[in-house]
């Protein structure tokens, strides 16, 4: 095996994005708010201080925060909502699927989520909030649950590096893989309410049941998707006659045609369109993660469009 850091993830690459996990926060302005930032006020729901909203009760909500006068009006049951500063669990998905084996010119996908997923543990720890994870290939999903200490985030990356450096292209993928619902289901497992989780993936094999899945677990958690993707899934490289393979069959294709240009764009826009109209009704946002920049370049990009959008 290759010991080139953009193929397969090092250890000591991970460990020191550490000094790199400082001065930004996810969803500083989203209405699902932010739990990366810290012990501050965040919008996870739950029992404190300051209120902000009164609505309906939903199964799971704690019976102590009913609105008895209302709820004797309107004969249905409400309960008041607070803002709370309190601690938070973080939860990683981190996909080391055979899909994220694959890029086109700076690393693969495997590689940069394995740094997303770095990049947020450092984070979470610095904040002194609970991290966790659940780690999945082709074969199985690892359940890390969420502790605040170095050694639990240390066992996250050991984890995430030992799926990943078993990548390899001889690999013969389950047709029947449904991994990616795997994950989900076992977040619903450690995450029943007020945590984040962050779904690091290339989402490919998702389905009726993943949506499902994130709207169940967005109901009572926080929820976001950076979406990993590599330049030659959106675009075609022009003018090249490629062979392309599933690993089993192969074809040749002239990138150069025109018509084959246009469908292979305009299919990968209208997946992430979908995707992203898909999660906005239950509240996810996605963020954009490409192979070809840094993580921590991009990661500051999309919040600071986030905060852009916020503030008008």
């Amino acid at each position: 095996m290759t010991s080139d850091s953009r193929i397969y993830a090092q250890m000591s690459t991970l460990v020191a994005l550490r000094h790199r996990a400082k001065g930004f926060s996810f969803l500083p302005s989203q209405p699902v708010g932010s739990v990366l930032s810290g012990r501050n006020r965040s919008k996870l729901r739950g029992r404190g201080l300051d209120f902000e909203e009164l609505r309906h009760y939903r199964q799971g909500d704690d019976i102590r925060a009913l609105d008895w006068r209302v709820t004797k009006r309107t004969k249905k049951p409400h309960i008041r909502v607070y803002n709370e500063e309190r601690e938070h669990s973080v939860l990683l998905l981190i996909d080391q699927r055979m899909s994220m084996f694959f890029g086109s010119k700076n690393k693969m996908k495997s590689v940069v989520a394995s740094e997303v997923a770095a990049l947020c543990a450092w984070q979470v720890l610095s904040t002194g909030d609970r991290i966790g994870a659940v780690v999945f290939n082709d074969d199985e999903a690892v359940e890390i649950k969420p502790r605040r200490s170095e050694r639990g985030v240390m066992q996250i990356l050991h984890q995430t590096v030992k799926m990943n450096n078993a990548l390899n292209a001889n690999y013969k993928v389950n047709s029947n893989d449904d991994q990616l619902n795997v994950a989900l289901q076992k977040a619903s497992e450690l995450c029943r309410h007020d945590a984040l989780i962050i779904l690091i993936s290339d989402l490919q094999g998702w389905d009726d049941n993943t949506v499902k899945y994130i709207k169940r677990l967005s109901a009572h958690n926080d929820f976001m998707v950076p979406f990993v993707h590599d330049a030659l899934e959106k675009e075609l490289p022009p003018q090249q006659r490629l062979v392309v393979s599933d690993g089993l069959n192969q074809i040749a294709v002239d990138s150069g045609h025109k018509g084959l240009q246009q469908n292979f764009q305009s299919d990968f826009a209208s997946n992430i369109s979908y995707l992203q109209s898909e999660l906005k009704k239950y509240a996810v946002p996605v963020i954009e993660i490409n192979t070809d920049v840094p993580v921590v370049d991009q990661i500051l990009l999309s919040l600071g469009q986030a905060r852009k959008r916020g503030a008008k």
